[in-house]
């Protein structure tokens, strides 16, 4: 059964070492960029189970928190671009990848989405619940969000703390960022003024479908709009979690997705997140939807628009 990871992650050296000449604290700030397979690539091909794709984006080091705004559109095309080719020489492991927007620069994040739209290589973007401190939802990145879906470009969902926060732990506020952001997308009328829009939330929709009850009945006239959403698997295992979170956003809503490399050292939560799609109670072709049926659906969008 062929399997693509919708949500893994790299750090590729050109890119990261900009960033610690304008920072040298990032690596002592963010552990995780210590990881070395999410830097060099010869680790990661030893760690690699020779059959799983995964589809790349950067690990959370944005240009947009550590320079200013041309500064950011710079190293961001120039990451897209280390990227491109880094796909290029190990498309067995790599089909395709995300790129990287500077959101303190919405008129070149829109001029960066026409090239990432483009390319054969770059199949959407990663956003953050919060850029600069502001909701994903912010009417600024409006422009943004509705050029993805013009352009038939995946929006990929990522996390960030929220430092207005004292307690922030990886553990629960990441999930309830995400959370959040979706609360504040519906608000927004995302789904309406993009009617086209793909976004995939990492960590399977987070406290989205265990609250159904709550939003079903707090919010009655928005409670479709959260079941437009796509969420991915990457939840460390947890079949019955999973399972939920099929039932709420339907089974073509979900998309395998591991968060490799992190989670599980020191290749990711992989294996524990197949076994927990492989005991789902759901037929076989219900899980070659999760694993790459839904995913190639969704790609067909840019490929058809690359086309025109």
């Amino acid at each position: 059964m062929e399997k693509i990871d919708v949500f893994a992650h790299v750090l590729l050296p050109n890119y990261y070492g900009k960033m610690l000449n304008i920072d040298s604290t990032i690596s002592s700030t963010y552990a995780f960029t210590n990881i070395e397979s999410l830097k060099d690539l010869s680790v990661r091909r030893k760690l690699w189970n020779g059959t799983t794709k995964q589809i790349v984006s950067y690990a959370n080091i944005n240009a947009e928190d550590y320079c200013n705004p041309e500064e950011s559109a710079r190293l961001c095309r120039e990451a897209n671009e280390e990227l491109i080719n880094c796909i290029r020489e190990n498309n067995d492991m790599f089909p395709y990848g995300i790129g990287m927007l500077p959101f303190n620069n919405v008129e070149e994040s829109l001029n960066i989405l026409d090239e990432i739209a483009s390319s054969k290589e770059l199949v959407g973007i990663q956003v953050f619940t919060r850029h600069l401190g502001k909701s994903i939802a912010s009417k600024e990145y409006l422009l943004i969000l509705k050029k993805c879906a013009d352009l038939g470009l995946l929006v990929l969902l990522h996390p960030v703390f929220d430092f207005r926060k004292p307690d922030n732990n990886i553990v629960f506020s990441w999930e309830y960022e995400l959370s959040q952001a979706m609360l504040d997308l519906v608000n927004a009328s995302i789904f309406t003024k993009c009617p086209n829009i793909k976004i995939i939330v990492h960590h399977a929709g987070a406290m989205i479908p265990f609250f159904e009850g709550r939003i079903d009945n707090i919010m009655k006239d928005k409670k479709d709009d959260f079941k437009k959403f796509y969420v991915d698997t990457a939840i460390l295992g947890n079949s019955k979690a999973l399972e939920l979170a099929v039932y709420y956003f339907g089974i073509d809503k979900v998309l395998y997705g591991t968060d490799a490399l992190f989670g599980i050292m020191p290749n990711g939560a992989t294996k524990e997140i197949e076994n927990a799609i492989d005991v789902l109670p759901i037929s076989l072709e219900d899980k070659e939807k999760i694993y790459s049926k839904n995913l190639q659906k969704l790609l067909k969008r840019k490929k058809e628009n690359n086309n025109e």
